[in-house]
């Protein structure tokens, strides 16, 4: 086969569809939803707000934050049946159980047979409403403790924590997971988005689109650097120091390992999301009493971007503040997957709504053609 360019690796830098949702600038490390920086929603904005804004491309008025509030009340519980599923899986890897049971979501959802554009927004809703309320059970039954009912009365975010630990978080608690969903929520064509859009460019259902992407999340090049920056600390210890930590970074630099939550494949520059989770892990670990992790962070950070010219990515840092938040490593990735529903469903509903089947090809560098068959006695 003869190109007039070769095609890069991974599809990388390759423009494959347009989108109204996302807009990132490696260059000068700009990330912003729908034409609001990051930075910008982060300070300001709640979940609630973000989710509206990726799903219609604006901000919601406080009657429509109501209504969108009051939906995801309504949605937040699980069908019983998801729920003794949920006790039957075997324990292991979490994302293995949120893949299953998210399916199951799908033989139950009240629209499962509709797949109008107004069913599609309502099944949005409830998939980002209830992978919440899966996700904290998991950690909930995996703790030895039995499921919570959601509270009606608290937010997206404050609902996760209350479900998972069966106490009312705090505001800084609530703030700061809030902060990290706001985070999360997009992040342009990422190997799960873009495997949710693929799926649904065939026309399958929201669901059968979402459980791809969430196979595509548990993979260990997307999902889960987080945890390996958290065992890493782990390895070092509590009772470490930030000399320490300095000394094991250190050593496995000169193995030459690979040293989590840090590059990324599109920000040249600092990721804008590392900012405000240093932020929260600071604060987090101070009210904890446990300000060692940051500091630890904080020196393995000044180290690698010296050495390695390497800056920290949302990973790095949201892994000290999901354990400050008490949050088992475990489920690091599943949380992932807690925020980034509703970007995975605002991508699925711009493919519907303007589909055409995404069908790429392949640059042939097999054997010459044409081959002759030859018959078995003459091989």
């Amino acid at each position: 086969m003869t190109t007039a360019a070769r095609p890069k690796g991974g599809l990388e830098d390759t423009v494959a569809t347009s989108s109204a949702i996302c807009y990132l600038d490696g260059d000068r490390g700009v990330l912003a939803y729908c034409g609001y920086d990051i930075h910008d929603l982060a300070r300001h904005a709640t979940f609630e707000e973000v989710c509206y804004l990726l799903w219609h491309r604006r901000l919601p008025t406080r009657a429509e934050l109501g209504d969108l509030q009051a939906q995801l009340v309504a949605a937040r519980a699980l069908p019983e049946p998801v729920l003794r599923l949920m006790r039957t899986l075997p324990r292991g890897n979490g994302m293995d159980m949120l893949r299953t049971l998210t399916s199951a979501l799908g033989h139950y959802d009240p629209d499962a047979a509709d797949h109008s554009p107004q069913a599609n927004d309502r099944k949005a809703v409830r998939l980002t409403a209830q992978i919440g309320t899966v996700v904290a059970t998991m950690g909930r039954v995996d703790a030895g403790g039995g499921p919570i009912q959601p509270d009606p009365v608290l937010g997206h975010a404050a609902n996760f924590l209350y479900m998972l630990t069966g106490e009312r978080p705090s505001g800084l608690a609530t703030r700061a997971f809030d902060v990290a969903l706001v985070l999360h929520a997009d992040h342009e064509l990422n190997a799960s988005t873009f495997a949710a859009r693929v799926a649904a460019a065939t026309l399958t259902d929201i669901h059968s689109a979402i459980v791809g992407a969430i196979g595509a999340l548990k993979g260990p090049l997307h999902g889960g650097a987080n945890a390996d920056v958290m065992r890493m600390l782990l390895e070092i210890g509590p009772d470490g120091s930030v000399a320490k930590a300095e000394e094991v970074v250190r050593a496995k630099l000169a193995r030459k390992e690979k040293i989590p939550g840090f590059g990324h494949r599109v920000y040249h520059t600092e990721d804008p999301r590392a900012t405000h989770l240093s932020q929260m892990s600071r604060d987090l670990g101070q009210r904890a009493g446990q300000p060692i992790w940051f500091e630890m962070s904080q020196r393995i950070e000044a180290l690698v971007k010296s050495e390695k010219q390497l800056n920290a990515n949302v990973d790095f840092y949201s892994a000290t503040t999901y354990h400050a938040l008490g949050i088992a490593i475990d489920l690091f990735t599943p949380i992932f997957a807690v925020s980034r529903i509703s970007g995975w469903t605002a991508h699925v509903l711009e493919q519907y709504a303007n589909n055409r089947l995404i069908r790429p090809r392949a640059e042939y560098i097999g054997p010459e053609y044409p081959q002759r068959y030859r018959s078995l006695e003459d091989r």
